[in-house]
């Protein structure tokens, strides 16, 4: 194994995990592929990976210290598969949690990890289905060492400088935030900091949303007829991309979408939510710190499951967007 280049398993090969396994590649480094659809194994085997058929040939297929990089959903399928992975590995062996589990659980794992001579890491992951060009940015919980020494992964995962402007007064300090990775703390820190961007990510998202909807309802027959004005939402959100204070990357996925359609037909507005909205707000609640916005915004994604709006189709939207995420059939 060369200085830079390093082998692991990626568990879990869906919208995040194949694209996480393509950059690794990409970057040098060896991937061993599993999920238990055969299917995306095979895809990415025929890429350049190691495909097998069971976690028994995961760790058949790794040389110690053992690197598995977990990309499933949160909850039981997670849950059962670092449990396997803690019993089939041998002390050394690192266990990368890289999806949205409750920092709590982190924790927990953490302990039991090391009750059997295992590393436990938790990676709060954000790029969506962009991140395989655009790089994602990595917040990482774990103790110092075992983190170290898988930086080369996150090194390469990560999004690097790109065009971005340093920001004055950094210099001379740990670059690694720069280059869009971070160690958070120790274990649950990296999903903690990942649940609160996943929270404000919410407030964003709900306030273009709701001026979005300010916007088209200017043209209600409902006003009077010398207020109305039918403006244009895809040249709206194109101009404010460009130069406003309220740029970002989700105005520039509300622009995409609108160019694409400008009333969002294929949106119903049924917003769902994958939990860390409410566990950003529980923990609010925990240090009674006032969320207000926060908290709105989650509400405002359970009003839209029995009315919808088009703010609701532009929140789906971007959902879709950044993250692929498809609605729920009600």
């Amino acid at each position: 194994m060369g200085v830079l280049e390093m082998r692991l398993a990626v568990i879990g090969l869906g919208r995040m995990g194949a694209n996480i396994s393509r950059r690794l590649m990409r970057g040098g480094h060896q991937v061993v592929a599993y999920d238990r659809n055969q299917d995306s194994v095979r895809e990415l085997a025929g890429e350049g990976a190691t495909g097998v058929a069971s976690l028994a040939e995961v760790v058949a297929a790794l040389d110690a210290p053992r690197i598995f990089w977990v990309m499933l959903p949160a909850g039981a399928p997670t849950e059962e598969t670092i449990a396997a992975l803690a019993a089939a590995a041998q002390p050394g062996d690192v266990i990368i949690d890289g999806g949205n589990t409750f920092f709590k659980d982190d924790i927990r794992r953490y302990r039991e990890c090391a009750g059997h001579g295992v590393h436990y890491v938790d990676v709060g992951t954000s790029g969506g289905v962009w991140g395989l060009e655009r790089g994602y940015c990595l917040m990482i919980g774990g103790d110092k060492q075992v983190v170290d020494l898988l930086d080369p992964i996150f090194d390469t995962l990560a999004p690097g400088y790109g065009t971005i402007p340093r920001t004055p007064g950094r210099d001379g300090g740990d670059d690694r935030a720069e280059r869009g990775y971070i160690h958070a703390g120790p274990a649950g820190a990296g999903h903690f900091v990942k649940m609160v961007h996943n929270g404000i990510e919410y407030g964003l998202m709900q306030a273009y949303a709701e001026g979005f909807d300010i916007l088209r309802g200017r043209a209600s027959d409902k006003l009077p007829e010398d207020q109305r004005f039918t403006v244009n939402l895809p040249d709206i959100a194109e101009v404010w991309r460009r130069g406003s204070v309220i740029s970002s990357w989700l105005l520039d996925l509300c622009a995409l979408e609108l160019a694409a359609d400008h009333d969002l037909h294929q949106f119903s507005g049924h917003v769902a939510d994958s939990g860390e909205g409410q566990w950003t707000v529980n923990a609010a609640m925990e240090e009674a710190v006032p969320a207000n916005v926060l908290t709105a915004a989650l509400f405002a994604r359970y009003r839209s499951r029995t009315e919808d709006s088009f703010a609701d189709k532009l929140l789906s939207a971007m959902r879709f967007g950044f993250g692929g995420h498809v609605e729920i059939p009600q």
